[in-house]
This record gives structure tokens, sequence and C-alpha cells, in this order.
């Protein structure tokens, strides 16, 4: 069975730090890009950060640019969102996410994703 599997949400207050970790299992990712996702209450899920299939190339949404780092392990088949200067706006429940197609791009548009975690949450106090 294909999953993968967020951990590291948690209540943190503004300006403090977390570092979320998504671990694949049941096949590998390592040509894939990978991307963090998140969903704020009452909002629609918009990507995050997305990392390219060998960690070269990343993007970042102008709301994290500065605060927050995507990197990758492929031997660990594990992604991670290093997120620092955390705001309240930052609250939400953060998913990551495999592309579908190899070698792709950094396209932040989610039907590019097929393969989905169950989230993690974050919350973050003022």
């Amino acid at each position: 069975q294909v999953q993968l599997v967020e951990s590291g949400g948690g209540l943190v207050q503004a300006g403090g730090s977390l570092r979320l970790s998504c671990v694949a299992s049941g096949r590998t990712f390592s040509m894939n890009a990978m991307g963090w996702f998140r969903q704020a209450p009452g909002k629609e899920r918009e990507v995050a950060a997305i990392i390219s299939w060998n960690g070269a190339r990343t993007y970042y949404a102008d709301s994290v640019k500065g605060r927050f780092a995507i990197s990758r392990d492929n031997a660990k088949n594990t992604v991670y969102l290093q997120m620092n200067s955390l705001k309240p706006e930052d609250t939400a429940v953060y998913f990551c996410a495999a592309a579908r197609d190899a070698f792709g791009g950094l396209d932040p548009r989610e039907n590019n994703y097929n393969i989905w975690g169950q989230g993690t949450r974050v919350t973050v106090s003022s």
C-alpha cells in the first residue's frame, strides 16, 4: 500500500518553529517532485512549498517565502518542511503530496499530485 504519513505538527507560539516530516512507504518517490500544501480553517487548500525530485529546485508561496524551507532525503524516502517565524495565519492542516509524473517541474497546481497524506495539524497561537 502506497502511503504518505506526515508528522511534526502541534501547537506553537507565534515566532516559534516546527519541522514537519513526510515519510513515504510502499514505493519510492525519489523521481517525483514533492509538495507541502496547507488548508486553513474555512479556506481552500493552497500550496506552501514544492521540491524537485533531486532537491535541486524549490518553489515557495509568497506567504511563506523566507520563513519555510523544504528539503528531502531520498535515501530515507522523506520530505521535510522547516517552518520558522511562525504566524497565527500559518495555522492549518499541512498535507504532503507526491507529483504524478516523474522528473516533472515545480507545478503548484493540485491536480498534478496524485498521492496525498492525511495531514498534520499546525496551530500557531498569538
